[in-house]
């Protein structure tokens, strides 16, 4: 067996212009008031905790000047055609262009932020998130969002697969209860680092 280089680990420190913030599908359709009546004890976890906390990753990534990458669900056509089978299956998506695909206004993109439009539960299987991150030289990616046991899972174990470091802040994320949340963080724990929204704002200062 080849032995393994002895300073590989993945507590390490954010190098300036190699590490990305991935904020995962914090949409109006899904978090904003409307959706709150579907899941109440979810709704109250975004905007109580996971919103704001992403507000402060946000902050701290962009004063570092480090790359900020959104996601939504949204159809690339008028009738959804092009989602995932799994998606249709389950009456997932928004229409292109929509309120319910916007990122909701707390944490808004700036202007020269990627947005990726996204059809199925792995941003790396619908989207060209990874082509993306090898052009820019990303070789560190933050999760935050939404949902911990579904898409967040997806991105965290695809991104550890295709040779990224995978950090998933992991009171930055929510599910539709607390008791899934719990859950799929122990599952995909193996695949990354679990960091708080403060230690992942102490990271990308101490990068600056």
């Amino acid at each position: 067996m080849t032995p393994l280089p002895s300073d590989l680990t993945r507590d390490r420190p954010i190098v300036p212009g190699r590490a990305a913030l991935l904020v995962i599908d914090v949409q109006n359709g899904i978090c904003g008031p409307g959706a709150a009546a579907k899941r109440p004890e979810f709704h109250q976890a975004a905007t109580s905790r996971v919103i704001p906390n992403i507000a402060r990753l946000l902050e701290a990534f962009r004063a570092a000047r480090l790359e900020v990458i959104h996601t939504v669900i949204e159809d690339l056509t008028r009738d959804g055609r092009d989602r995932s089978l799994d998606y249709k299956l389950s009456h997932m998506g928004f229409a292109k262009g929509s309120l319910e695909a916007k990122v909701v206004a707390e944490i808004a993109p700036w202007e020269d932020e990627i947005v990726l439009p996204k059809t199925s539960s792995s941003v790396f299987n619908s989207t060209n998130l990874d082509y993306l991150l090898r052009n820019i030289g990303i070789e560190d990616v933050f999760v935050a969002g939404v949902l911990t046991d579904q898409c967040i899972d997806h991105a965290v174990k695809d991104g550890a697969d295709k040779g990224y470091y995978m950090t998933c802040v992991h009171d930055a994320c929510a599910a539709e209860t607390p008791a899934r949340h719990a859950a799929a963080l122990d599952c995909f724990k193996g695949y990354c680092r679990m960091l708080s929204t403060e230690d992942a704002v102490n990271l990308a200062a101490a990068s600056q």
